[in-house]
């Protein structure tokens, strides 16, 4: 019965039971690292994702018995930065209406387009319950909005039945067709795509560069510092400010090791550029995510190099399923990604702005799916292949 279960909002990850919350990710066939107690807290511990930074910490966790069910990590948002499903035209049509769009309900975990499991829970029982209780919370909270960001589509059901909006949107990843080495895969490519990779990759060797892929505990203080230079530049070159501090990423090596790949890239014996990844071999299609990337000088190719390529040997080697190469950026499809669609649900408190937003995302649907379309046409692969 629904009287069953009792609702906590907590307003800090490190309040909730280590053990408790990592049992839901282990049950959870969409779970990822990313959803680990260790590295949400260390968003909040470090001082990236908190109240300053706004990303107030307010996680929604159904008990049952005394016994932690289903959790979801929820955080109120005065603004829109580091979600990467943008909904920046939202709040401006909010702000033309004279109505207040910040702040927000976010389920999602932050600065990191990753899919994965939303809705934590023990059976599919407290999921449901679990997608009623945040809708509810949302709706008594006063705030405009709620949004739950690329869940998988176990999660879409259970937030459709609830009465969230659904939107369309698409990421690169790369799948693992049981390649047995890096040119077992180039094989597989269109003459004209093997061709330039292949050059790219002669290009960082011609440069003098030599490339060392590192895990876990093998990566060493003095790497992360370098790796957080790396990170600081990528971000300066972009006119930005950087989301993470180097504190976040040194509590992550202490922490969660068995999930980090770090890609060093030296010329001349001193390191240039940088690359992180994480990955689980432990689910039942393990995964590598690429994260973040840097290089203190110019070195053409370097980027595809310590990026994709590393990423994908990597992964052929360590038998992982999936490269997850994130948001954006069409030129993944050139080195062996490809287009797969992702959603998000969304539900917002103004009766007219809900309806505005619903036609918008059935005209933004079906421009989701032609640019699919076309996107998979210029896949990297031979017709014949994948």
């Amino acid at each position: 019965m629904a009287n069953d279960y009792c609702t906590q909002v907590v307003a800090d990850p490190a309040r909730i039971d280590r053990d408790a919350w990592n049992a839901l990710i282990t049950a959870d066939a969409h779970a990822n690292p990313f959803l680990r107690h260790e590295y949400l807290a260390a968003l909040t511990a470090s001082g990236a994702a908190t109240a300053a930074s706004g990303w107030q910490p307010r996680f929604l966790l159904l008990h049952q018995g005394g016994q932690l069910v289903a959790a979801a990590p929820l955080y109120a948002k005065d603004h829109s930065y580091g979600e990467y499903v943008f909904d920046w035209s939202w709040a401006e049509a909010y702000h033309r209406a004279g109505l207040t769009y910040y702040p927000k309900w976010l389920v999602a975990v932050p600065f990191t387009p990753v899919p994965g499991a939303r809705l934590l829970a023990r059976d599919d029982g407290a999921r449901e319950r679990l997608a009623d209780a945040l809708l509810a919370h949302a709706r008594a909270s006063g705030l405009s909005s709620l949004h739950v960001l690329l869940p998988p589509a176990r999660d879409v059901a259970a937030l459709a039945r609830a009465g969230l909006l659904l939107r369309d949107g698409v990421q690169f990843h790369w799948r693992n067709r049981g390649y047995a080495g890096f040119d077992d895969f180039l094989a597989q490519l269109a003459q004209d795509k093997r061709k330039k990779i292949r050059a790219e990759r002669r290009k960082v060797r011609d440069a003098g560069v030599a490339l060392e892929r590192r895990v876990g505990r093998d990566i060493g203080e003095a790497d992360w510092r370098f790796f957080f230079r790396c990170y600081l530049a990528t971000y300066r070159a972009h006119f930005s400010s950087p989301y993470l501090n180097l504190d976040f990423f040194l509590r992550l090596a202490e922490t969660m090791p068995q999930h980090l790949l770090l890609v060093l890239a030296r010329r001349d014996g001193q390191p240039v550029a940088a690359a992180l990844g994480v990955f689980d071999a432990q689910t039942p299609e393990p995964r590598l995510y690429g994260r973040y990337w840097g290089a203190i000088e110019p070195i053409s190719c370097l980027h595809f190099e310590c990026c994709y390529y590393q990423m994908i040997e990597f992964a052929i080697e360590r038998r992982l399923a999936w490269f997850e190469g994130g948001a954006q950026g069409a030129h993944k499809l050139a080195r062996g990604l490809d287009p797969v669609p992702t959603q998000s649900a969304h539900w917002l408190a103004h009766p007219a702005m809900r309806e505005a937003v619903a036609r918008f995302l059935q005209r933004e649907r079906a421009g989701v799916a032609a640019a699919i379309d076309e996107l998979n046409e210029h896949r990297a692969f031979k017709a014949a292949a994948g």
